[in-house]
């Protein structure tokens, strides 16, 4: 049964329910440890995506400013650009090819903390157990961490280098200037189906569920939503405010981003607690159908 059928609930019941799991998850608290956990994890991850890119474009440099360029469009504040930027600059500085290879295994590793943080934190939030051995769920981290790195890769290389292919198509073929405009607007879209992608993959891998696996979920729309709202609202309230540099002084960059971090987590968390309520509401529903019909079995041999 498919999740956008909700399960027979009314959007009020489906609110009402996760809201209640909001509290009974403690999913304000995981968010929290989840911020933590991407703090360490950042640094690694970009470490990975700036190494794979650069061994591709030949060019290490122009593929970091080409990234942060597309970070600052969804990151809320300049200073948190500045300061993943320059840290990853002085990670970088001085690093031969020999450092370079086993900084990229290194990366790959620390990076797949945070996803296995993601795992354990969407399966408390879901009331999952996990049995799964530790060298399973550290194998899926790093396939999750080096899919999603393809993901992001992919997603560059449409933004980056889609303009000059869609421009040299509309020449070769003579589609006009109309063309290279559509062709811009599907960057964007094919930019978001990547997105959407990343957060199915960690929706189906990263806990430990069981069964068959949905693709193209509400949860990973939802979670999708969310977290542009939260990057981009919180970009229009620090647009207005700027308390936490004149609270935290030098320290305020490193504060907005954990406060990012924990807006990213609540997305993510909220797109498995919508997707959980759905299959959940589905499950009753199915179970009950299946007793009325046991019901109208008896009642017809009676």
């Amino acid at each position: 049964m498919s999740l956008w059928t909700r399960g027979g609930l009314s959007w009020r019941d489906l609110l009402w329910r996760i809201l209640h799991q909001i509290y009974e998850d403690r999913v304000l608290g995981h968010c929290a440890e989840l911020a933590y956990y991407f703090l360490f994890a950042i640094f690694p991850l970009l470490l990975f995506l700036t190494t794979v890119l650069g061994y591709i474009a030949k060019a290490h440099i122009e593929v970091q400013t080409n990234i942060f360029t597309y970070v600052a469009r969804v990151s809320p504040s300049g200073d948190i650009t500045a300061l993943l930027s320059g840290t990853l600059r002085e990670i970088t500085e001085g690093r031969g090819r020999a450092k370079a290879s086993i900084g990229l295994i290194a990366a790959i590793w620390a990076a797949s903390n945070g996803m296995l943080a993601i795992g354990g934190t969407l399966n408390s939030a879901c009331g999952l157990k996990e049995t799964r051995p530790w060298w399973q769920r550290r194998i899926t981290a790093i396939i999750l961490i080096v899919t999603f790195g393809v993901l992001v890769v992919s997603s560059l290389t449409v933004m980056v280098y889609g303009g000059p292919i869609a421009e040299a198509v509309a020449d070769r073929y003579g589609v006009g200037g109309l063309f290279a405009t559509a062709w811009k607007a599907l960057q964007w879209l094919l930019s978001g189906v990547f997105l959407v992608l990343s957060f199915e993959m960690v929706y189906n891998y990263a806990p430990n569920l069981e069964g068959s696996r949905e693709w193209g979920t509400p949860g990973a729309l939802t979670g999708v939503a969310l977290w542009l709202g939260a990057s981009f609202g919180f970009r229009l309230y620090l647009s207005y405010f700027h308390a936490y540099s004149k609270t935290y002084g030098s320290l305020g960059a490193v504060i907005l981003l954990l406060v990012w971090f924990y807006l990213t987590a609540f997305a993510i968390l909220m797109g498995g607690e919508v997707n959980s309520e759905l299959a959940k509401a589905s499950a009753r529903r199915a179970e009950a159908r299946a007793r009325r019909k046991v019901r109208r079995v008896k009642a017809a041999r009676g």
